[in-house]
Parts: C-alpha cells; structure tokens; sequence
C-alpha cells in the first residue's frame, strides 16, 4: 500500500531535503516551507529515516482538511479509519502546533483530536475504555491558516539524534543544519575541509559521514518499526543495506577548538560516529592557524555573541578571523553566524548569502567561493 509522507525540516533547507530524495529515487516529492513530501510503501519510510541527513522526520500524513471550528476539526480527525492503525491497547498521544489559524490553542486541539480518536475506536470495537498499554503511535498535528494535517510520527526521536552526540556544549550545531551546511559546500572529501571553531565536533563529524557513506540512522531505531499494521522487515533490511555500503578512508578534515573541553567532547563524538581515525580533531586558536597558501573549504559556526560571548567578543573574532583568512583565494570560506553585521566585522562582502535557523535562531550562512572557483577555472586552463 502507497502513503503520503511528510518531512518536516529547519527552514530553508526545504530544497536539500527534496534533492536528497529526488536523488535517492523517491517518488511524489514536492515542496512547502518547513516541510517535503514524497510516496511510497512502508519501505520507502523506512529507507528515509534510515538515510536522510538534513529532515527532522519522518511523518505518515492520515488525513487534510479545513478546520475553521473545533466541530471541524472533530469531524475531520473522526473520520480517519483509526482502526486501521490503531489496536485496542494502542498508545497514541497527540501532539502539534497551530500557525495563523483560527484555532490557536494547542492544548484545547490536542483535547479534542483526542476525543475524536477515541469515538472512533468506540465505534470500530464496540469498546467503551482504551487502556493504552501496547504499542505507541504518536499522532502529530498541525493547523496551518486553518487547514489542519494529521499525522502518525513514524521517526520517534527527530533525525537530528544519530545516538553519537550524548555530551554537548553550551550551543550546539544541530546535526541536521550541520549536514545541510555540508551539502551546500558540496564536499565529498577530494580536499581538504577546515572547522576553527569545532565545538562539539558537529560539522566535521558529519562530512566524514557524508564522505563515508554512513547513512545517519542505521545504528538507531525509530518507533515506526514496532507499529502492528505493516510489514516491519523493511526496517532491518534496510539499516543492513545502509551498513553494507559504508566505506572507511582517510580523509583531509581537520577540526579544532581553542578549548580543550570542546576538543575532548569533539573526539569522544567522532569516535561514538565511527570516524575519530577518519578525521584530525586538535586543539588551536583559529586566528593563529596558517590559512595562506590552502585550498578547500573552510566550513564553521563562530560564537554568535548570543550564549557563548558577548556581541562584542563575538565580532572581535569575526575581525581577527577576517584578517587571517585575507590571503586565502584558494579557500572557499562558509560561515554561519545570527549577526547580521558579520560581512562588516570579517571585512569582506559575502559572494552569497543563505538564511538559515539553528533551532529556533535566525541565522546566515555567508558564502565566500567565486575566487576560489575562478583561481581552480584558471590552473585548470
């Protein structure tokens, strides 16, 4: 049987995530912000949370519909086939959102898709009482300028939770936006990729993952594989497919940290991913790393002046960071900040720009790479 899925994702990655499926020969796939869509079997969930890198799940989309009254929404969810999903001792807790809609109040939503699950299970197995005490299937909402989708979350913990970051720093790259940023710089591991400002190892970790084939969910598991109405094989033969073609080699990462705690935390992650005899993780102040003379890319998330420093601090970096890297053109330089003065502190305008959120943080990605291009055009000549 083919389902409407439903990828939520950070805003402005909405494009990677479709080129990601597009790319894995998923079919249906098309876009709306924070979100992407594609069909397929219960199979094709599977391979998506088992291998997508920059969505933050999966989701089964159950039901569209317009829902300007709470007798709306009522109706709607009631309904859905819930018996088709849902056993007599399900577990199925509601969860969602409201956005621009005239039901604006999350709690009262919940109480009452709540409601219209249950009178449909009443209806369905001439039951009075739900004990909810077997398999769980959480049912996600959202009313979007009052059109409401509902849901069953098949991911269970977002994607970003690959199971290799259990200690984090203060202010955390999550890994979804860290393997978004390593898809825009398009590296596959042919040169040298730099992070300065390591942190917890995010950025560098990832790449290797990318570079290695390592599909981010093939060592977790996700509450989609426990549901009773379909064919959960799927699930371990894909994350044994995903395993069987994961490659090791040396690559030409470096991450470094002026901190030694942040060092330590970096290793322990990469080494937790797989990959800490894959990658070089050091301790080293950015401003004196020598930057003339490389080639590559230069990918890295400086402290915003938001949890880490102050503004102050933050945009004397940016300073020193701008006058280190001025004789680089063989580098190609992606830097993400919230600042929007960076290119004024760093010194140079940014060939691009890209918005982007880290959580709930307006950020940029500033992008530095037509010299760069133009300097590799000209040897290639």
């Amino acid at each position: 049987m083919n389902y409407t899925f439903c990828v939520p994702c950070l805003l402005g990655v909405e494009g990677l995530v479709a080129d990601e499926l597009r790319y894995q020969h998923f079919e249906g796939v098309r876009t709306e912000n924070g979100r992407v869509y594609f069909e397929g079997p219960m199979s094709e969930c599977a391979r998506a949370n088992v291998r997508l890198r920059c969505g933050e799940r999966v989701l089964l989309r159950l039901a569209s519909f317009p829902a300007y009254t709470f007798e709306d929404l009522f109706q709607g969810v009631k309904s859905i086939p819930w018996a088709d999903y849902l056993q007599q001792d399900s577990i199925f807790p509601v969860a969602g959102y409201c956005v621009g809609s005239q039901l604006h109040s999350v709690p009262d939503c919940q109480r009452i898709i709540k409601k219209a699950v249950v009178e449909c299970l009443k209806e369905s197995y001439a039951l009075s009482w739900f004990p909810e005490t077997g398999v769980k299937y959480q049912i996600r909402f959202a009313l979007l300028e009052d059109q409401a989708e509902i849901y069953l979350d098949t991911t269970g913990a977002p994607l970003y939770k690959r199971g290799y970051r259990l200690a984090t720093q203060q202010a955390p790259l999550r890994e979804t936006l860290a393997a978004s940023l390593v898809k825009i710089t398009r590296y596959r591991g042919r040169e040298e990729m730099i992070d300065p400002f390591c942190g917890s190892g995010t950025l560098a970790i990832e790449a290797a993952m990318v570079c290695c084939r390592i599909a981010p969910g093939a060592r977790r598991s996700f509450e989609g594989e426990s549901w009773l109405f379909a064919d959960n094989a799927c699930w371990e033969e894909e994350r044994q497919r995903a395993l069987g073609e994961e490659v090791r080699e040396r690559l030409p990462i470096t991450a470094s940290d002026i901190s030694g705690e942040a060092v330590e935390l970096a290793r322990e992650n990469a080494r937790r991913a797989g990959v800490e005899d894959l990658i070089t993780i050091r301790r080293a102040d950015a401003l004196g790393l020598p930057y003339t003379g490389r080639k590559g890319v230069l990918l890295t998330n400086p402290p915003y002046g938001q949890r880490l420093s102050t503004q102050e601090e933050a945009r004397a970096l940016y300073d020193g960071l701008g006058r280190a890297l001025h004789q680089t053109p063989g580098l190609k330089k992606y830097i993400i900040t919230s600042d929007p003065e960076f290119e004024t502190y760093f010194g140079a305008k940014a060939d691009k720009r890209r918005k982007l959120y880290n959580g709930m943080l307006k950020c940029q990605l500033f992008m530095y790479y037509k010299q760069a291009v133009e300097e590799g055009r000209e040897k290639r000549r």
